[in-house]
């Protein structure tokens, strides 16, 4: 019977979604907050160092200082700054989207310990007696920029000027300071170099007692300066000292490049694997394609509702996060595919592939969603940004990719219009009558010729000479560390022609920043990267910033890691894989068997090895998006030995008792056989976006890009050669030590369904 009325259904709920998606989709975008790799700014991590001696660094002081942070940022008006307390003495500013960054840099590190003292630095005031907002940029008769202060008490300044003035003649200056440093600065040293060169801001000759609020600082100040001095003084003083031991800052044009071409790339991707999924799955193949709309429409919505930030690993994570919403898509297909051949009608296809593909999804991805998590409470900056999406997308698509599309499917299989098999791409020729009684098992496959099991040895022996050639290569090569990892600083320069190594190099020597390590990268060849040992001082980075910029047009992106936060961060990475891997296993041993937990490891383990060696060949820099990558792989890889197992798991089920070895891997070769397909085709809509990432994508996470092509082939491998050929080898070891056979064990209520010997 034929119900029109699921029909009008569908069209009423997929119309509704679009239109809602529609004529909100603009608003949406506009709400989403850009990290500072998409619309430029900088990032600083600084370490909290005692201001006086004997003073702890406490919870409270790290809030205070914060507190004070975020009242100077204020000043330049930079909507939504981020600052967060890091560990015990840390804290991490980022500010996207800001023009001066040179002043944003000085006016956040500056203490604005403002001072007043004599010729032999006694103290006489400091800041605590000055008004709040008592300080202005001003000019004075002849027209100069000035400061002007308001004090809080007229009667403790008369008797400050008092005791300047009566210190006679050439020592009766009241001299003022910003940041004195006791014990390095004084007025005597100072007041030998040029004007220009002091430290102090003004000294002043105080030749009658002044009983006044009102007082004048005048200097060489240029108006910017004065506005600067005046907005430091009344943002207040920084309880400690300030040291910049990392920092990012990208130039507004790179940031905007970056956008433009990752959003290129990604919708290219997404628009090729909308393309496939239509032609290869037909009618499931649609349902996914609006689902997947909906997926990435939710991701915006929730990412805007918890306030987060996108960066360029963010934008990354979404169109990966479509891939592996994809994954269940096709895993739901290709079940209800194999069901369709057994015979069944389409009803029940549909029922009963939803069925039994629900576990491998779930499993699949509870694992990488663990793999996520890790990343996130590991990661720095814009890796825990991407941890933090393809947390939102793997959530997401338990929403729309099994819910959704299963719901969509549903009205459409059940409205009787669609009951050819043609429809899910089934030929009726391909098809059995369901009295035959012809199971899943006995459906033949594209890899029926294909011995996995019987070729084991051949991989282990393929995978043993990878690992030895592998540590010879390391051994030799070593590693290509980027700055995260070794410390330094790493600049990239952009221009507005082509740019050549020689003429940058040349460049870099004349302003003082000699280095011959230049590599020349763009579309146009219009940007050049050079990798300093050393990590620019503060003042060394916004000298570096405005000759280039002066030079080239562009303010230039640039990065310093100082060797103390490059051995955490390479520390953080090895405890983020080691935390994954672990729970991974455990999750894996009590979900399935200890066996195929050590078979998913091992499988994991060969995984990385490739990626790093593949790296150090092809000498890529290795940086903390390349953590990313890897925990991404480790994640993308255990989703295909999960699958793999759980259609092991399912066809051993299937069996009362399996006697010998050849039985059993006769069990092992069909599973990996009828999971080849699925395996196949999601890999390739996944390395469809990431060939995308590659060509077509921001420079900037071209590395990671090839990380996870290199990961997703060599996943693809280890989970089919690897991981069931070790779970095979124990299972069968086994077999032979007790003598025994693989039974399916009764299911309890609460018990597994793993297969026991």
């Amino acid at each position: 019977m034929k119900l029109a009325n699921r029909i009008i259904t569908f069209v009423l709920v997929v119309a509704l979604l679009f239109t809602g998606m529609g004529t909100t989709v603009e608003k949406v975008l506009n709400n989403v907050r850009l990290g500072l790799d998409l619309q430029g700014g900088f990032e600083v991590l600084y370490e909290v160092e005692s201001l006086v001696e004997g003073q702890k660094i406490t919870q409270e002081v790290l809030t205070d200082t914060t507190s004070a942070l975020n009242h100077r940022i204020n000043e330049f008006g930079v909507s939504e700054p981020s600052i967060a307390v890091e560990g015990e003495d840390r804290i991490r500013v980022q500010l996207a989207g800001m023009d001066d960054q040179a002043s944003a840099r000085e006016l956040l590190s500056s203490t604005a310990n403002l001072t007043f003292r004599d010729v032999d630095d006694n103290l006489l005031l400091d800041g605590t007696e000055l008004k709040e907002g008592g300080a202005k940029g001003s000019f004075d008769q002849q027209n100069q920029p000035i400061v002007t202060l308001t004090l809080k008490d007229a009667a403790k300044f008369a008797e400050v000027t008092e005791k300047v003035k009566n210190m006679g003649p050439g020592r009766n200056l009241l001299v003022v300071w910003l940041d004195f440093e006791e014990g390095v600065d004084s007025y005597a040293v100072e007041s030998q170099k040029p004007p220009a060169d002091q430290k102090y801001q003004s000294a002043a000759s105080v030749t009658q007692v002044l009983n006044t609020t009102d007082v004048m600082i005048s200097g060489n100040f240029t108006v910017e300066e004065t506005k600067q001095f005046a907005s430091v003084l009344n943002a207040g003083s920084l309880p400690v000292k300030l040291t910049e031991i990392y920092s990012t800052s990208v130039g507004a044009q790179f940031g905007e490049d970056a956008l433009k071409h990752t959003v290129y790339a990604g919708i290219i991707g997404v628009l090729i694997i909308f393309a496939f999924m239509l032609l290869y799955y037909r009618l499931p193949g649609f349902i996914s394609i609006i689902t997947l709309a909906v997926f990435t429409y939710l991701v915006l919505i929730v990412f805007n509702g918890i306030n987060a930030v996108l960066t360029l690993p963010g934008i990354a994570a979404i169109v990966l996060g479509i891939g592996m919403a994809v994954d269940a898509n096709i895993l739901t297909a290709e079940r209800v595919r194999e069901e369709l051949r057994v015979g069944h009608s389409v009803k029940d296809a549909f029922r009963f592939g939803s069925k039994q593909s629900l576990s491998a999804i779930v499993d699949a991805q509870l694992t990488t969603l663990l793999a996520a998590a890790v990343l996130f409470f590991y990661g720095t900056s814009s890796v825990k940004g991407f941890a933090t999406t393809l947390i939102i997308s793997i959530l997401l698509s338990f929403v729309t990719a099994v819910w959704g599309s299963r719901v969509l499917q549903g009205l459409l299989v059940n409205s009787g219009y669609f009951n050819n098999p043609a429809w899910f791409g089934i030929k009726k020729s391909q098809q059995h009558n369901i009295e035959d009684g012809v199971t899943t098992l006995d459906l033949t496959t594209k890899f029926d010729k294909l011995d996995f099991v019987g070729n084991r040895k051949k991989f282990y022996m393929l995978s043993t000479i990878i690992l030895a050639v592998g540590i010879g290569i390391l051994a030799v090569f070593k590693l290509n560390l980027g700055i995260d990892f070794s410390g330094g600083t790493r600049v990239e320069i952009g221009a507005d022609s082509k740019l050549s190594q020689q003429e940058v190099e040349e460049y870099l020597e004349e302003i003082g920043f000699a280095n011959s390590d230049i590599v020349i990268s763009g579309d146009a060849q219009n940007i050049a990267v050079t990798r300093y040992k050393e990590d620019f001082s503060q003042q060394e980075v916004l000298d570096f910033k405005a000759q280039v910029m002066e030079k080239y047009g562009q303010e230039p992106s640039l990065s310093t890691v100082s060797p103390t936060v490059g051995t955490e961060l390479a520390k953080n990475a090895m405890k983020a894989l080691a935390f994954a891997a672990l729970g991974i296993i455990i999750y894996v041993a009590i979900r399935f068997e200890w066996r195929m937990g050590l078979g998913a490891i091992i499988s994991l383990l060969h995984d990385v090895f490739f990626i790093v060696v593949a790296f150090s060949v092809l000498r890529l820099e290795v940086d903390i998006t390349f953590i990313a990558a890897v925990l991404t792989i480790v994640g993308y890889s255990i989703n295909d030995t999960i699958v793999t197992f759980d259609r092991i798991r399912e066809n051993i089920d299937r069996h009362e008792k399996i006697s010998t070895k050849a039985e059993l891997a006769n069990i092992v070769n069909k599973s990996l056989r009828q999971t080849m397909g699925r395996s196949v085709n999601t890999v390739l809509t996944v390395i469809i976006v990431v060939v995308a990432l590659i060509f077509l994508g921001a420079p900037s996470i071209q590395n990671f890009s090839i990380a996870l092509l290199i990961g997703l082939l060599t996943g693809m491998y280890s989970s089919i050669c690897i991981a069931a050929q070790v779970w095979y080898t124990l299972k069968a070891r086994e077999m032979d030590k007790k003598g025994t056979a693989v039974v399916k064990k009764e299911k309890k209520q609460w018990g597994s369904d793993e297969p026991q010997v």
